[in-house]
């Protein structure tokens, strides 16, 4: 073999954001020294797998002493794109056939990232290896299978990575991964190497995405930049159709069921897209051809338009399907009878069967009847057949998804639809790779079979589906690096990013799981984290010198791997902090600066499930006005159309009380005003509690600052006499009478009780009395800040308790205005240790209603801690009045006064 001598120095460009650096390469045989400023390392020029034996390429021809290995030769030129391309042809000199696979570039190193072909006999066995971590299985081009790849760092920031590609073979087969050489046959392949910066997937970035594995030398973008094809990006569910299947249409029945097909998926929402196919198998039964199977069916193309109309009520899309095999039936232009069907019966887009292209032809002639029609091929496109078509498929020919699909990374806004057929088994294993890579599914029903765990499988395809759908924007954006670092061995992860958001996607072939750190971050100002998988908000850990970022994922059975039950995922967003949130008892305060609405949810956000909608971005809310009763994780999430800007979870606690009366303010009377006491509105820090928490208190009482406006209140609570006038003046009778002023005689109190607080009555009978006179009940907060005023004092008089200054324990009821000077601030009298005092503030806890009473009463009772402490109460102790019955409710120590506002507002 002839030895060949090759120097190169070249320029790096393929960075616009890094400065460019020069690096040289130097060729001596099968051996490419690489070196930068003082940076050097050579390395074989490739590996090969021939005849099963792993060999590399050296000065000598190969490092082995193998006999008839193929001779070769190479060349090398600057490639127009930058680097260089190296061609390398191999002859077979020996007198038996050569298999030749896994041409790798630089050779197989366990130290270096490759990608190559290992394992058994599959149609996808492609392989990414990293150092120290398990190789994972990875989905290339149709056109790729047996491209080898590699790269290395060089200098600092600079590494070098390089790409084979097989070209033609003369005097031998190809096959999907490897080349049978007959003896003199030649085989040829071209390895380009250029240069990139950053991480090792940058590399990948340079050969998929910016030079399209070298396929093509431009990109034409006209199908991408076009308005109307856009929409199938934001697409992530396809359901394919037979015409003969029951959901469509009843043979027996003779009845459509499409429509009650479509409302169905209750699992994820609707179908993004809805395909029929009234073709293959049943083409070539007599001289019909493919359009005429669309014409001929039930009801004809009128009724298919009747069933393309759907799309307005159930959000989806039509299809249909064009066979381009069909030649030997009836004569009719395809192009024209696929036009025509799209025109009769208004469809969206077209599969195009046994294809993984589709033409200009096509698509003009689907423009040439409306705007937005989709190409769909059976199979997924190769690089250089991208421009022609925006989506297609990863066919359900490869049974087991690898959990890579580098065709995501060649073009991340091309939609890609992984192909489910229920006749085939469980999705959940299929479902999760495909969430993992960011592209949708297609719910395949050709085959017969309708399997009971349909309804499982479907409830997690809605949970991946609803996070593609909502954060779309980041899942097909360029900014796109797959395979961060993760911690755990076969737990991977992809990162996707846009300037508003990250978001990392996790697929975890781990049946043991994981709960703890996983891949680093890079801190940044106003970004908070949220699991979307789980709906709860996670804080970044700190691990050694790194910031790690927890992930929860589930375990599952180990007797499931290798099935297609395997797998389960996990989804982190990193969301700028949009949402100003603000929760204190049962207000929700919203704030937002962008968006245009809030989905607020109980429990996790699913399609099941169903949201408020919020349309004003500032708002105040009472949570237990738009979501009742409920106990347990709220969700809220902010939307700008149907994209996902930011999310927060908060917590209801079970059994916690909500506030469920509302404030009914009064009309001002001045007749009513003179006999009051004014109390000027102001700030003051509401503080109350109790220590017996076993039914919790409120949550509005923890020294908050409260605005109280102004008011009038009476000076005493209402006596005996007050209470006796309402009864003449309104008629007024309970529903139920039971204990109703039970210590009255003959419907009248006693002559010395006039001036006493009235008692024995219920909460309802205080509110009557209050509506009748042109008064309310007071709030707990206006009942304190009225005994308490700014000072904070525990007692209306001042700090200190004084016996002299109320009813002390004396164990019976006193006139009102018996302790003038234990008056508050604002001249309010009678506040504690005579009556207990009833407040305005109704509360539901889940399990029972009560109202707040302050103040304390003049009863007492002292042989155990259990009971209700009596007596004269300081001004932040609150106590609960649990509402039952009538009867119950209505007590000896509990009275009540009245406020008025000072206008109505």
């Amino acid at each position: 073999m002839r030895k060949l001598i090759f120097f190169c120095s070249f320029f790096l460009l393929f960075n616009p954001f890094v400065q460019s650096q020069d690096f040289n390469v130097w060729l001596y045989n099968g051996e490419v020294l690489v070196s930068q400023d003082k940076v050097s390392k050579m390395l074989p020029l490739f590996s090969a797998e021939i005849n099963g034996q792993l060999v590399f390429s050296s000065a000598n021809g190969y490092n082995s002493n193998i006999r008839n290995l193929p001779e070769y030769k190479y060349g090398m030129n600057p490639h127009p794109k930058g680097g260089y391309i190296f061609k390398i042809h191999f002859t077979n000199t020996s007198q038996d056939t050569l298999d030749i696979a896994n041409i790798i570039p630089f050779g197989e190193n366990k130290d270096r990232i490759y990608i190559t072909a290992k394992g058994p006999k599959a149609l996808a066995r492609a392989k990414l290896f990293r150092p120290y971590c398990g190789p994972i299985d990875v989905t290339l081009p149709d056109n790729a299978w047996e491209l080898g790849y590699s790269s290395f760092p060089l200098s600092g920031e600079v590494s070098i990575c390089a790409l084979s590609r097989r070209t033609e073979i003369e005097g031998g087969n190809k096959s999907r991964y490897s080349s049978k050489l007959f003896p003199g046959g030649v085989l040829n392949y071209e390895i380009y190497i250029d240069q990139f910066e950053g991480d090792w997937q940058n590399g990948l970035k340079k050969m998929f995405q910016e030079r399209w594995l070298y396929d093509l030398e431009e990109f034409d973008l006209s199908l991408y930049n076009r308005t109307d094809l856009k929409w199938i990006r934001s697409a992530y569910l396809i359901t394919l159709q037979f015409a003969w299947d029951h959901q469509f249409y009843d043979y027996l029945t003779k009845n459509f069921n499409i429509e009650k097909f479509l409302e169905k998926p209750e699992y994820f929402g609707f179908y993004d897209v809805y395909g029929i196919w009234p073709t293959w198998p049943r083409l070539g039964v007599d001289e019909r051809n493919q359009w005429d199977h669309f014409r001929d069916l039930p009801g004809g193309l009128n009724k298919l338009r009747e069933v393309s109309k759907f799309k307005d009520k159930f959000k989806t899309r039509f299809f249909i399907a064009y066979n381009p095999w069909d030649e030997s039936t009836r004569a009719e232009d395809p192009y024209v009878g696929m036009a025509s069907i799209i025109k009769d019966v208004d469809a969206d887009g077209v599969v195009l069967d046994c294809q993984g292209n589709s033409s200009y032809k096509l698509q003009a002639a689907a423009d040439g009847v409306k705007n937005g029609v989709i190409m769909y091929s059976e199979g997924m496109a190769i690089p250089k057949d991208m421009p022609g078509i925006v989506s297609g498929r990863v066919h359900d020919a490869i049974f087991y998804q690898p959990p890579l699909n580098l065709n995501k990374l060649i073009k991340p806004d091309f939609a890609i639809f992984r192909v489910c057929q229920l006749s085939q088994g469980r999705i959940h294993r299929e479902t999760a790779v495909s969430f993992f890579n960011g592209y949708g599914t297609e719910i395949n029903t050709f085959a017969p079979g309708r399997p009971e765990w349909m309804d499982e499988e479907y409830k997690y395809l809605g949970r991946t589906t609803k996070i593609l759908r909502e954060n779309t924007d980041v899942f097909t954006s360029y900014n796109y690096t797959p395979l961060i670092t993760s911690l755990k061995d076969s737990i991977w992860v992809n990162e996707w990013k846009t300037d508003q958001k990250s978001l990392y996607t996790i697929l975890s072939f781990n049946y043991r799981g994981h709960d703890g750190p996983l891949f680093e971050i890079k801190p940044e100002d106003n970004i908070h984290y949220v699991d979307l998988w789980n709906h709860r908000e996670i804080e970044p850990v700190q691990v050694d010198a790194k910031v790690m970022i927890p992930a929860e994922i589930q375990p599952y059975l180990a007797k499931l791997t290798g099935t297609r039950s395997e797998g389960e995922v996990a989804c982190i967003a990193g969301f700028q902090k949009d949402i100003d949130l603000t929760y204190h008892a049962d207000i929700l305060d919203l704030k937002a600066k962008t968006g245009d609405h809030y989905k607020i949810w109980k429990n996790n956000p699913e399609y099941e499930n169903e949201a408020v909608i919020i349309d004003q971005l500032n708002d105040t809310l009472e949570l237990s006005k738009i979501i009742g009763r409920y106990e347990g994780k709220i969700v809220i999430q902010l939307f700008k159309e149907n994209l996902l800007l930011d999310e927060r979870i908060i917590e209801r606690k079970i059994g916690k009380a909500v506030l469920i009366s509302a404030l009914e303010q009064t009309e001002f009377s001045k007749k009513l005003a003179d006999k009051m006491k004014y109390i000027p509105a102001g700030k003051f820090a509401f503080y109350a509690s109790n220590d017996d928490q076993f039914i919790p208190y409120p949550e509005n009482a923890d020294s908050t600052m409260i605005e109280i406006g102004s008011f009038y209140m009476d000076t005493y609570p209402v006596t005996n006499k007050e209470y006796h006038e309402f009864i003449k003046g309104s008629n007024y009778t309970p529903e139920d009478a039971t204990d109703y002023l039970k210590h009255w005689i003959g419907n009248k109190y006693k002559d010395e009780d006039a001036d006493k607080p009235v008692v024995y009555i219920s909460f309802e009978d205080a509110k009557a009395y209050a509506k009748w006179i042109g008064k309310r009940l007071p709030t707990e907060a206006e009942w304190q800040y009225a005994a308490q005023g700014k000072s904070g004092n525990m007692w209306p008089w001042g700090p200190e308790f004084d016996s002299t200054l109320c009813n002390n324990n004396l164990g019976y009821l006193t006139n009102v205005n018996n302790f003038p000077k234990g008056k508050s601030h604002f001249n309010i009298e009678d506040m504690v240790g005579n009556v207990w005092q009833m407040t305005s503030d109704l509360y539901d806890n889940g399990s029972y209603y009560f109202v707040i009473i302050r103040g304390g009463s003049y009863y007492n009772p002292t042989s155990s801690w259990w009971y209700v402490k009596g007596g004269p109460q300081r001004l932040d102790k609150r106590q609960m009045l649990l509402l039952v019955g009538s009867g119950l409710n209505r007590n000896a120590t509990v009275g009540f006064r009245c406020v008025m506002d000072v206008s109505k507002k």
